[in-house]
């Protein structure tokens, strides 16, 4: 790797409105994760439906069906599934798509399982195609057929499974395949949460962590951090130490304010970064449309790093837009970047210019 790839791998790890998880949000993710479903903040529509289906089992006394969550990165799809584990009294076991290499992987996490346990899978979309077969019988008749040894020697062992649930989380539900999809009975999609659930998030990270913060404090951080409660608790981090030094550990919405701001982070969590190629885009190209591979060349990044981390977020806020022949910016983001958009300079001018 050159060092500017390895440069930009670095930005994008420092990122505090990254969505993607990083090893230091381990450190304070943990004890903030509410255990209860009743401790649980937003995601009203996919809190109700679960606490329904997780009764009904609990009544039943059976496993829950298996659960699918997808959604933005970031919005508690790991937090659910340790809930589901805690409210139906079972253990959780976790792992992810890309750690389960082979066959035998899943069959030893299978096999080891008591009955009634959840099992998280996290990015289920990447499990390769072999260890997907064995899923589909484990999942509908709680059941593995293992074969061993090749040729004459082979053998197939029929291995019955205790019953367990499977939650599998998901960033791209469309490259899930359709028949593994359909083997889940529980599909639940996370939104983005407002900025007022947002700040009771913030709050109560506050208060877990022992930080003073005024309700003004919360909102400020909470408008801008993406709709992600990550982002807001990495913030609430970053801001803690600028109260520290400036209001007497206090975070105030002044406090906050100053902080994020000399963060380079603006009022809708905007980074520099964001800006950054926004305004490549206005500057260099007339605000687009402009190839994917251009753009990647005019601002130093990769394409695969404006598709993945840059571009989602501009085009939920409208400040992107993707079309046959390229990205093109909105009149939106040249208003937020303080430029007029193209037509706008003399409207009455366009306005008659067509009947001249």
């Amino acid at each position: 790797m050159d060092w500017d790839a390895r440069e930009n791998d670095l930005d994008l790890e420092n990122r505090i409105v990254e969505p993607e998880y990083s090893p230091e949000d381990a450190e304070v993710e943990n004890p903030l994760r509410p255990r209860a479903l009743a401790e649980y903040i937003g995601q009203e529509k996919a809190k109700q439906n679960l606490t329904v289906f997780i009764e009904a089992a609990r009544q039943r006394r059976e496993p829950l069906d298996h659960v699918l969550l997808y959604g933005p990165p970031g919005l508690g799809k790991t937090t659910l599934a340790g809930i589901i584990a805690n409210e139906l009294g079972v253990n959780l076991r976790i792992t992810s798509g890309p750690a389960i290499e082979k066959p035998g992987d899943l069959a030893a996490l299978l096999t080891n399982l008591n009955p009634g346990d959840v099992l998280f899978i996290d990015e289920v979309h990447r499990l390769s195609r072999a260890v997907e077969e064995i899923l589909y019988p484990a999942m509908e008749d709680f059941a593995i057929d293992i074969v061993t040894g090749k040729g004459q020697m082979a053998a197939s062992y029929h291995l019955p499974l205790p019953k367990f649930t499977l939650v599998g989380a998901t960033t791209r539900a469309g490259q899930l395949s359709a028949p593994l999809r359909d083997r889940f009975g529980v599909i639940l999609r996370l939104e983005l949460y407002s900025a007022e659930e947002l700040s009771r998030i913030v709050t109560r990270s506050a208060n877990i962590l022992g930080i003073a913060i005024e309700p003004d404090g919360a909102l400020e951080i909470a408008a801008r951090s993406r709709g992600t409660p990550r982002v807001a608790n990495r913030m609430l981090r970053r801001v803690r130490d600028f109260a520290q030094v400036m209001s007497d550990g206090v975070i105030t919405q002044g406090t906050a304010r100053t902080a994020l701001d000399r963060l380079e982070i603006d009022a809708l969590g905007l980074d520099a970064n964001d800006r950054r190629m926004l305004s490549a885009m206005i500057r260099f190209y007339g605000g687009g449309p402009v190839g994917l591979e251009t753009l990647a060349a005019a601002i130093g990044e990769e394409a695969v790093t404006i598709e993945d981390v840059y571009e989602p977020y501009l085009m939920q806020i409208g400040f992107l837009s993707r079309t046959p022949r390229g990205r093109c910016a909105t009149a939106a983001a040249y208003r937020h970047l303080g430029l007029t958009p193209p037509g706008a300079e003399n409207p009455q001018q366009s306005l008659f210019s067509g009947g001249a």
